[in-house]
């Protein structure tokens, strides 16, 4: 469409979205967003409101969609979820004052990666924007979640070990270029439009970050020798000022970390663990779920991220174990703590919205609500028993003067909108005061003004009225218009009436007008005022939030524990897993028969178990859960058992289960096969190695090979060993034990009785040599012939391979040279002799030949 076609409005919105192309233009239009042009084709396909258009008149319609401004809470995530930007163009004059056009600009720019609005959040998780690069070998990663202020970085040497952390994070969006977008596609990642390619030059990235920081040098950081990370971590600040159209001083620190403070464990590792995600059914049941008792948002997701990276110090996981238990031993404390911490809201993102300027009295009013906790929650500390928790009390900052400036400020229940007043408390301000009962005292004037008049004027039914086009008004009906005094001046004609006003009232309606358009200006300024100065407490906010959230953290970890009869893991440096009576912490829950507990022990002797059993025995959820006590003890959790001694694990690896990605080429073989491959690689003998039935999706006798050998790998690594559990259908691995000096047999326990099997789900030392799976066949519902016909080909086979291994055992004994190919004559001639038959001479005359044949 030509511009001169278009209205002076439609020429605004085309200026403004030329400068937002990838995102999809809230162009703000009265009390509407409206969309225009491919955005409101895109924006009424997913919102699913109506596709009309705008200058009808005219040869090429413009398409256009919208919805209510007030509304937009609703609609917003639909796009945002669907991995569109969305930029938000706002009136930013007075319609009433502007001179034309009214001014408008583009105020935010949400993104997957800069959500800081709640109702879009998932409370007890992170919503981070991650940047990659690549510099000097290096590759670099910074991540931030903006609605908190969480902000860390750090750098890798190979781009596996990049991408396998951008799996474990799963960031929302992620920032790019495109010689390295190339190489993966993350999974659950909105791949945002390439960043500025001028920020990837490392002195601009070094002077954006000694800006925001206001720092000398990238060593205060920890990235002087790190300049891909410097790189990323600018890329971040640079995309999130531009997006948000202001500097962002919630970002106070940059955190720097390496993998190897943590017990490593890849994504693959948490799915089959299910840490967070269940592979299927309902998704309540993961461990995160399980240990997930923390009350405040903050809480939760601390608990998030100590699952994401166990530790690896022994002082510290003792630390956390410590206050664990305080809070065991203490439980009428725990729970007066945890009724406060119930109702203290999301400090760290109400604290990113006032910061930011975002948020408004209601957020305030929440803060206030929450921090009235704090003085409670203090005294319960100081007045505990425990030493540690007195500690706590000692150093938690009430923020008694952000709860009074509030509550003296801010109305108990205030409306949404900023600039229709109704914010600012009675006392608070004494001119606000003054305007408040000149206003009252002119609408009190008002307001009795109907009874006066129908006294003058003996017109019994006078009205006096207001509406927002015409203002105040006197009406009578035309029947009584004889008796409209001279000082009446006509305003508006009606069918049955006439509607008047008079020089007073006149005069009241302006003083009105002005007072309250006065009295809105100064509570809006007020409230700004107010937000800005509690703007400036954002760092003893936050670190209340971060006490808090850890004293939810440690709380709630001790209220499972006394539900779920937890117990105190001992945590040591040497080299051995024990645990007695182990449980799994999920399936316990879930299942309706008492759980059947478990012993475990792997130390310097006995470094690999070869688990045997049939299917349903429960092998599978036996090595699960020792991989589950060991990750729970190691981010300071009980475990349960009823006793459990735990030597640091460096790397926690599994192979569970049958997964496949056929539109990328791969089968479920050969993913078990990557994934086998990447943990013999990985591992070392300080790690814990979970493997369940390693080779099953190839043939019989390649399956058995690629198992054995990975055992004897594992079993022969760095001289020791790697700790492993190895579940597995192929009985014959069992004789491993009787050649490599580490590895012992267990077998998860069946009983037949009466032609059926019966599950004790007991692991017991030995080998098991039968499978069982006809049986469980049966108990899944198979046909009652398919099982008969099973039956006579199991015993068919069973026999024929028994006919194969007598073969194999009576040739032993037979001599060599009659299996030679070189004497199959002499073999052959034999077989047609008949002894019987021959002379002596004879059979020394062929005897002579078979010598010389041989010869």
């Amino acid at each position: 469409m030509k511009n001169k076609t278009l209205t002076p409005a439609m020429r605004q919105y085309l200026e403004i979205k030329q400068q937002y192309p990838d995102a999809i233009l809230f162009f703000r239009m009265g009390d509407f967003y409206e969309m225009f042009f491919e955005d409101a084709e895109i924006g009424s396909k997913i919102l699913e409101i109506a596709l009309t258009s705008r200058q009808k008149d005219v040869p090429e319609p413009v398409p256009m969609c919208g919805i209510p401004y007030h509304a937009l809470s609703s609609y917003l995530p639909k796009l945002i979820k669907q991995g569109y930007k969305v930029a938000i163009c706002e009136q930013v004059e007075d319609p009433k004052q502007a001179r034309g056009i009214v001014r408008r600009e583009v105020v935010q720019v949400i993104t997957p990666g800069m959500i800081l609005e709640p109702e879009y959040l998932e409370t007890s998780k992170n919503n981070y924007l991650a940047a990659i690069c690549s510099w000097g070998g290096g590759y670099g990663l910074a991540y931030l979640d903006i609605s908190t202020g969480d902000f860390k970085a750090t750098q890798f040497s190979s781009l596996d070990m990049l991408k396998e952390e951008l799996n474990r994070l799963e960031p929302s969006e992620l920032l790019a270029p495109k010689s390295l977008s190339l190489h993966f596609n993350p999974k659950h990642i909105v791949l945002a439009s390439q960043p500025d390619e001028a920020i990837l030059d490392l002195e601009q990235a070094q002077e954006i970050l000694k800006s925001h920081f206001d720092i000398p040098s990238l060593g205060v950081l920890g990235l002087k020798d790190w300049p891909a990370a410097a790189i990323s971590a600018a890329w971040i600040l640079h995309y999130a000022e531009q997006g948000q159209k202001t500097i962002l001083p919630h970002i106070t620190r940059l955190q720097t970390y390496t993998l190897d403070e943590f017990m490593v464990l890849d994504s693959v590792t948490f799915t089959h663990l299910e840490v967070f995600r269940r592979w299927q059914g309902d998704k309540q049941w993961t461990l995160f779920n399980i240990l997930n008792k923390t009350l405040t948002p903050m809480g939760g997701r601390l608990l998030r991220n100590m699952l994401l990276r166990p530790l690896k110090d022994v002082k510290a996981i003792k630390n956390r174990l410590t206050q664990v238990d305080a809070f065991v031993q203490t439980g009428l404390l725990r729970k007066a703590i945890r009724e406060k911490l119930d109702k203290i809201g999301d400090l760290e993102r109400i604290n990113s919205r006032i910061v930011l300027g975002r948020a408004h009295a209601r957020d305030l009013v929440a803060l206030k609500n929450s921090l009235q906790m704090l003085p409670e929650v203090k005294q319960l500390l100081l007045s505990s028993p425990s030493m540690l928790h007195q500690q706590k009390g000692e150093q938690l900052d009430s923020l008694e003067d952000i709860t009074q400036l509030i509550s003296e400020g801010i109305v108990d229940e205030p409306p949404l909108s900023l600039k229709e007043g109704g914010l600012i408390k009675t006392g608070y301000h004494e001119g606000l005061d003054n305007l408040s009962k000149q206003t009252k005292e002119a609408k009190s004037w008002i307001a009795n003004l109907e009874k006066k008049e129908r006294e003058r004027t003996g017109i019994s039914n006078l009205k006096v009225g207001y509406n927002k086009i015409f203002g105040y008004y006197i009406e009578i009906t035309k029947s009584q218009l004889k008796q409209v005094p001279e000082d009446y001046i006509r305003k508006q004609t009606l069918v049955n009436a006439e509607r008047f006003v008079t020089p007073a009232l006149k005069e009241y309606e302006n003083f009105l007008l002005g007072a309250e358009e006065k009295r809105n200006a100064l509570e809006y300024q007020l409230f700004i005022e107010i937000r800005e100065r509690v703007a400036k407490a954002s760092n003893r906010l936050l670190k209340v939030a971060a006490q808090l959230a850890e004293i939810d953290v440690m709380s709630a970890l001790a209220e499972v524990a006394v539900q779920n009869n937890y117990v105190c893991p001992k945590i040591e440096e040497k080299d051995e897993i024990f645990i007695k009576e182990g449980r799994h912490p999920v399936v316990e829950q879930i299942k309706d028969t008492p759980f059947v507990p478990n012993d475990i022990c792997l130390n310097e002797k006995e470094r690999i178990l070869i688990i045997t059993g049939p299917n349903m025995a429960g092998k599978s959820t036996l090595i699960r859960q020792i991989a589950i006590i060991v990750l729970m003890a190691q981010i300071g959790s009980f475990v349960p058992a009823k006793e459990a001694r735990i030597g640091i694990v460096d790397k926690l690896f599994t192979r569970v289960g049958a997964s496949d990605a056929l539109p990328e080429g791969r089968s479920t073989f050969m993913i078990e096969m990557e994934e086998t491959a990447r943990i013999l690689h990985q591992a070392t003998p300080k790690s814990l190695v979970i493997l369940d039935e390693i080779g099953r999706g190839t043939s019989t006798f390649d399956g058995m090979s690629i198992a054995w050998a990975v055992v004897e790998y594992l079993h022969d690594l760095g001289g020791k060993g790697v700790k492993s559990l190895f579940a597995t259908h192929y009985h014959e691995l069992t004789e491993l034990a009787q050649i490599k000096p580490k590895i012992r047999n267990y077998n998860v326990v069946v009983r037949e009785w009466e032609g059926k099997i019966i599950f004790l789900y007991k692991l017991l030392p030995g080998g098991s040599s039968r499978s069982y799976g006809i049986e469980v066949a049966r108990l899944a519902g198979l046909p009652p012939k398919v099982i008969e016909r099973a039956f006579k080909i199991l015993h068919m086979l069973e026999n024929k391979e028994q006919e194969r291994v007598d073969e194999e055992r009576a040739q032993k004994y037979l001599q060599p040279f009659l299996f030679t190919p070189g004497h199959q004559k002499i073999v052959d001639r034999l077989r047609k002799l008949d002894p019987n038959r021959i002379t002596p001479l004879q059979a020394l005359t062929i005897l002579h030949k078979f010598k010389n044949m041989i010869n």
